[in-house]
């Protein structure tokens, strides 16, 4: 990196190999912010290590979110708008973060990746074809019985290692920086508790993204449908013309779901509706059920859809009956960047003097940003140079951790100068 004299005291692929080793899994349905205690550990470590590294103001709240800041170091600092920079803690409670066992693959020089601790995980090229682009790279993988952590480790290990380069470097000019870290993102819990008054940035990023060079200005508009079919239990001796189970109902239910609306069978701007989660009851059957569209119209759509079969089910099973709940989960945070595009254009040209070939792409996903972006933090997400997230086939490089750290650099120089400028 030229704009660095000196490097940082430890290298963001070292830092990213140490915290993808902490298991801080977060897990649904608790009552609790964090899920899960595990996400205390690498929290405080961080706290830890920002002090270390000078940074002032650090703090761990009561629901395990890290706050620090870092002061401008130019003459008309306050001036110059503070930045924030997030990423979250915590890993996907879709496949274990225990006893993850990173693996680097030195040098690639093409070809499947097959993983050593499971024959049956292969990383292909036909699947990754992304793979192309990384002859000659270093890739992380795990050893194929966990996930990685690459989401979001990827984006904590790079804004680490820009504290650590800003702290080496007094040279590189920058204004006000705010830095957190946050827990419970994966379940959707964590940022409601997130303090943005405290935190104190004028716009942020979440460092929370895919392919290197990808910035997303737009997430899904999401929701949580809970439908419950409702029956009458018997013991199965003395059932006959009594019992009515309700597995029977669900079953129906789930089998006129509409092919084309599968997350398996959409991309692009495809919405989709996807049934994960569920129990299985005689007398109470319910599925957990996500709704995702980047249009609100098509989101209600799919609404309308799901009372719909839910209804038509309760009417083909004598006895029984359905009953949906909805919940919002997050809402398109385009209605609100669009507003502030020199934000959104900052990271683009950030990756560019990086020298990567920046683009816009739409999240098929959420991000803390989704949320803090509604409650007055416009808040873009800027790629890690991570892929296949919450798999077994999770895989990061050195070249998407370095590459990721520098665009942190030159996207706070960059707002710093065009201060200066005006």
């Amino acid at each position: 990196m030229t704009i660095a004299v000196q490097p940082p005291t430890e290298s963001v692929v070292d830092r990213f190999l140490r915290y993808v080793r902490i298991d801080t899994q977060s897990r649904e349905d608790q009552h609790t912010v964090p899920s899960t205690s595990t996400q205390w550990e690498l929290a405080n470590l961080l706290a830890a290590e920002l002090r270390q590294l000078g940074a002032g103001g650090v703090r761990v709240s009561e629901c395990c979110m890290v706050y620090a800041s870092i002061p401008g170091n130019l003459p008309n600092s306050p001036a110059v708008p503070a930045v924030g920079f997030i990423a979250h803690v915590d890993t996907s409670p879709a496949v274990s973060g225990a006893n993850v066992n990173p693996i680097v693959h030195r040098n690639y020089q093409g070809g499947d990746i097959a993983l050593p601790a499971d024959a049956s995980q292969v990383i292909t090229v036909a699947q990754h074809p992304v793979l192309n682009e990384m002859i000659g790279d270093d890739i992380i993988t795990t050893d194929g019985t966990t996930l990685l952590g690459s989401d979001d480790k990827a984006g904590v290990a790079a804004i680490m290692a820009f504290v650590d380069l800003l702290a080496a470097n007094p040279q590189i000019e920058h204004g006000p920086i705010r830095v957190a870290f946050t827990a419970d993102e994966e379940v959707g819990t964590g940022i409601d508790h997130f303090d943005v008054a405290a935190f104190g940035a004028d716009f942020a990023y979440t460092v929370d993204g895919s392919t290197l060079g990808e910035v997303s200005d737009e997430t899904w508009n999401a929701r949580l449908a809970t439908v419950t079919f409702h029956g009458k239990s018997a013991h199965p001796g003395t059932a006959k013309g009594v019992m009515v189970n309700s597995i029977y109902a669900m079953a129906d239910y789930l089998s006129r779901m509409p092919h084309d609306m599968r997350p398996e069978t959409t991309e692009e701007r495809e919405g989709f509706v996807h049934p994960y989660a569920g129990m299985l009851d005689i007398e109470h059957s319910s599925v957990k059920i996500l709704l995702r569209d980047f249009d609100l119209s098509g989101l209600e759509a799919k609404e309308r859809l799901l009372r719909g079969l839910a209804g038509e089910t309760a009417a083909r099973f004598a006895g029984v009956s359905a009953q949906v709940e909805l919940k919002e989960s997050y809402k398109n945070m385009k209605e609100v960047l669009t507003e502030h595009p020199q934000i959104t254009q900052y990271a683009l040209d950030a990756a560019r003097r990086a020298g990567l070939t920046p683009f816009t792409k739409p999240i098929r996903g959420g991000t803390d940003g989704s949320k803090l972006t509604f409650r007055g933090l416009p808040c873009p997400n800027i790629f890690t140079g991570g892929h296949e997230f919450h798999s077994k086939l999770e895989f990061n490089s050195r070249r998407g951790l370095e590459k990721t750290t520098e665009t942190l650099v030159h996207l706070a120089q960059l707002v710093a100068k065009q201060v200066k400028k005006d």
